[in-house]
């Protein structure tokens, strides 16, 4: 039986580990051959490269600051010559830089906007030309239950996250007729690096907020990052699914 993503190919951007790795891999074992991207290759991003490439598909990392749009063009541009086309992009680079707004500072906010936001800016421009040719391409950007909802100490993280659903319904709307669909994705607590270095007291408050009574999986997301990616959602446009256990409703 054909393989949902068969042959084509998605760029993932910040999947050396995480919820973008779950997301690289979950895609591989459809078929996809997977380019991603990170700060650096460095031994999470050789181990995730091999991991993928065990699967049978095509993996090749590049070391990319997303932050910067030239470099970012400069990558898109790598990824086109060594794999011929590019049909799904997956922005999901992202940091946290947490505190209280009247104590965050400049450095603070401006890091957190350029990496979680502009990065998605810089790869879905450079990527619109070629799905614009193959008239053709699914977008999905990772966005945040507090994107929706906001949430205290991280108003730089969640006005990314914000920004990232208004870039999302916008490019929607603007590439629709292209054949181009964009969605995004807002995870609510998924257990990861960034969620273990929290305590366990503030852990399992939050865990209490959840109707499932648990936190989410990085594979939770990319089993829905899967469906936005493959045709099984090729009437869904413009939409946020959360994935939150419940938690944002």
């Amino acid at each position: 039986m054909k393989k949902l993503l068969e042959g084509k190919v998605a760029i993932v951007t910040g999947a050396a580990r995480g919820i973008g790795k779950a997301v690289a891999l979950r895609l591989a074992q459809e078929g996809c051959n997977i380019a991603f991207t990170d700060l650096a290759y460095d031994d999470n991003a050789q181990k995730t490269e091999t991991e993928i490439a065990a699967l049978g598909v095509k993996a090749k990392a590049y070391a990319s600051n997303a932050a910067k749009f030239d470099d970012t063009h400069k990558v898109v541009e790598e990824i086109l010559k060594d794999f011929g086309r590019i049909d799904v992009l997956i922005n999901n680079a992202g940091i946290t830089r947490d505190g209280l707004m009247m104590r965050m500072s400049e450095e603070q906010w401006d890091i957190v906007i350029n990496i979680n936001l502009k990065s998605a800016f810089n790869f879905t421009h450079a990527v619109i030309p070629t799905m614009m040719r193959q008239r053709a391409g699914s977008i999905v950007n990772m966005s945040s239950v507090v994107g929706v909802s906001g949430n205290a100490a991280q108003a730089n993280y969640s006005a990314s996250k914000a920004g990232l659903i208004g870039l999302t319904k916008s490019t929607a709307k603007e590439m629709g007729s292209r054949g181009i669909r964009a969605n995004a994705i807002a995870p609510g607590f998924i257990i990861t690096d960034m969620t273990h270095q929290l305590s366990d007291e503030v852990r399992e408050k939050w865990i209490e907020t959840i109707p499932l009574r648990r936190g989410g999986t990085p594979e939770d997301v990319a089993n829905v990052a899967l469906f936005l990616a493959s045709d099984l959602s090729s009437y869904v446009s413009g939409q946020v699914i959360t994935v939150c256990g419940g938690m944002n409703m």
